[in-house]
Order: structure tokens, then C-alpha cells, then sequence
């Protein structure tokens, strides 16, 4: 680190020199301006960059007519994911069919991009949404309202042995997708253009931590679709009355912790936090009362159950962590 001292000039005005070096690089000139960002750490940023609009990342494929439509696709999904806010596809010859509905399959599982522009063998696709227009902790109580409508629906149909419901399940577990790629998005472009922390009223740690806990929530919904596919094998089974109430109890209580948790983090309750902490040792103990009584099941039955209570269990403790990331970020914010 290169030490500089603050002269007084005037006698109420603090001046600091610049690095010649930097000066030099960014090619910046006597009377140029320059932005200055205060960091939430008491650092301060400066920049050359002043101009208020998104800086634009682009990005381009060259692709081939055997390309294979997955592999494309995850590279437009990672292009996504790492920012880039426009996205150009080029062939030398005509572009495929497929190749195009590639292309709208991945404008429909991702929030904001849109094709603007398309010739026979090029495609472009914008981003649409700025950053600042849907905050992340709209996103994370939007994932958890999800996710917990699914738990509760993969339940019913434990019940009342609806088996359509796995298919709607797997279809909103598509939307827990796109918002946690969404939170991935911000949380990169912030990471490369620290002069987004101001536009979205948040800091980089904060934004961090929604990042982890968006993570742990679209975890929680590949579980849900787990319970929802294994209930559909036991829809026409009737299981003992004891095995079946502890199997509600435990997906209360896992989803009574995982409310919890939510909740605890956005009133910034650390004590809550701790208390819903404690309470995930409950879940385990029931989560092995009704692995003992499925043991008596037939082995299908019994694999189903296992699956389901195995899921149930590690919702309750995904929402362990997050109540445990509530508490770090508390912690260090106090």
C-alpha cells in the first residue's frame, strides 16, 4: 500500500496527489473530472467513470451448425449469470432452427433478455431489467413465498394422493431458478461495478449474504420436488395414522423453521435466530422416529418415506443456515 499524506491548502481545503502512474494509464488530463464514492467501510473510491449509465459488457459466440443446444445453452445461462448485458450469436451460414429455439427457451427461463435484433445468421439479446429496478431482498421474499407454497402443496398431495401436483410443483421450482440466476446476476455485476452498491441502496457484504441465502432457498425447492415425486408413489397407499402424523409434524416444523429464518433475518433479530437454531435438534429427532417406523414398511414404501423424510430434515436445516448466515451478517454489521 502506497502511503500519501493529506496537505491543507487555503486554510479549509484538504487536497491528497494522485499516483502519476494512474494518472497516466486512465489518461486523464488537467480540469478532467473525477467521481468519488464513499465506501460503507469509510474507504473512498475514485473513478474516472462518471458517466451514470450501465456499463456495457458484451458478449459474443461464434458458433457452429453441430453445436449442441445444451452446451449453448449453458453458455448463454453463464453469460447471464456473469453480467454480460448483451449477448451475440454469429454463424457463418444460416442460422439452425434449433439454434434459434435454443434462444428462446433461454429468454424464457431468464428475467430481462430479450432478442432485439435477428438476420438469417446473426441473433442479439438484450438486457432489459436494470439492476436497481428489483432489489434482492424483494427477490429473496419472493423465492421463500414460493418455495414455502410448494412445500405445502407437496404435502396436500401426500395427503390427499393428488398426483398432478408434482408436475405444477416442478414447474414453479423453474421459477426459483430464474430468481436465484437473477440474485447471481446482480451480485456479479455489482462485484465488477462497485458504483452499483449506491444505485441499489445496498452494501457488497449485504449483497453477498443475499447471494448464499438465495443458494440455500433454490436448494430447498430441489427438495420440495423430491417430496412431491416420491408422495406420488405413495398417492394410492395407505399408511399407518402414526406414521403418516409424524410425517406431518416433521414438514411442519421444517417449514415452521424455515419461515422462521426469513423472518429473523429481514427484523435483523438475532436472538430469534439463535432460538430457531435450537430447534432444528426437535426435527432430527422426529426425522429418525419415522425412519424406525418405516423400517416396517414394505422396501418401495419404505424408500419413498426415507426420501421424503430425508428431504424434509435437510429443508430444516438449510433454514438452520440461513438463520446462522443471519447471525454472522448481524454480528459483523453491528
Amino acid at each position: 500500500m502506497e502511503i500519501r499524506r493529506v496537505q491543507v491548502t487555503g486554510g479549509s481545503s484538504y487536497t491528497l496527489t494522485l499516483p502519476k502512474e494512474w494518472i497516466e494509464s486512465l489518461n486523464i488530463k488537467k480540469n478532467d473530472p473525477l467521481g468519488l464514492l464513499t465506501q460503507p467501510d469509510g474507504t473512498l473510491l475514485i473513478t474516472s467513470k462518471i458517466i451514470e449509465k450501465q456499463i456495457e459488457r458484451i458478449k459474443e459466440f461464434s458458433i457452429s451448425t453441430t453445436i449442441d443446444e445444451n452446451y449453448l445453452l449453458r453458455q448463454l445461462i453463464g453469460s447471464y449469470i456473469g453480467g454480460y448485458n448483451s449477448i451475440k450469436i454469429i454463424s457463418k451460414t444460416r442460422m439452425p432452427s434449433y439454434i434459434r429455439l435454443t434462444v428462446r427457451k433461454f429468454t424464457q427461463i431468464t428475467i430481462g433478455q430479450e432478442v432485439v435484433e435477428e438476420t438469417d445468421n446473426s441473433i442479439i439479446i438484450k438486457d432489459l431489467l436494470k439492476p436497481a429496478e428489483l432489489p434482492f431482498n424483494s427477490t429473496i421474499k419472493r423465492m421463500h413465498i414460493i418455495v414455502k407454497s410448494m412445500h405445502e402443496d407437496a404435502i396436500s398431495g401426500l395427503k390427499t394422493g393428488n398426483q398432478k401436483i408434482a408436475q405444477e410443483i416442478l414447474i414453479r421450482d423453474n421459477d426459483v431458478d430464474r430468481l436465484h440466476w437473477l440474485v447471481v446476476r446482480q451480485h456479479n455485476m455489482i462485484l465488477q461495478n462497485v458504483s452499483l452498491v449506491k444505485k441499489m441502496d445496498i452494501t457488497i457484504t449485504l449483497a453477498s449474504t443475499y447471494f448464499i441465502i438465495s443458494r440455500i432457498i433454490e436448494r430447498m425447492g430441489d427438495h420440495v420436488v423430491r417430496i412431491a415425486k416420491n408422495a406420488v408413489y405413495l398417492a394410492n397407499i395407505n399408511l399407518e395414522q402414526k406414521l403418516a402424523d409424524k410425517i406431518l409434524s416433521a414438514s411442519d416444523l421444517a417449514l415452521d423453521i424455515f419461515n422462521k429464518s426469513i423472518g429473523s433475518f429481514f427484523r435483523k433479530d438475532i436472538q430469534a435466530s439463535n432460538k430457531n437454531i435450537e430447534s432444528v435438534k426437535k426435527l432430527e429427532t422426529l426425522c429418525k422416529e419415522i425412519n424406525n417406523l418405516a423400517s416396517n414398511q414394505n422396501g418401495r414404501i419404505a424408500i419413498s418415506i426415507g426420501y421424503i423424510v430425508e428431504s424434509i430434515r435437510r429443508i430444516g436445516e438449510y433454514a438452520e443456515d440461513i438463520s446462522e448466515i443471519a447471525i454472522n451478517y448481524l454480528i459483523a454489521e453491528k
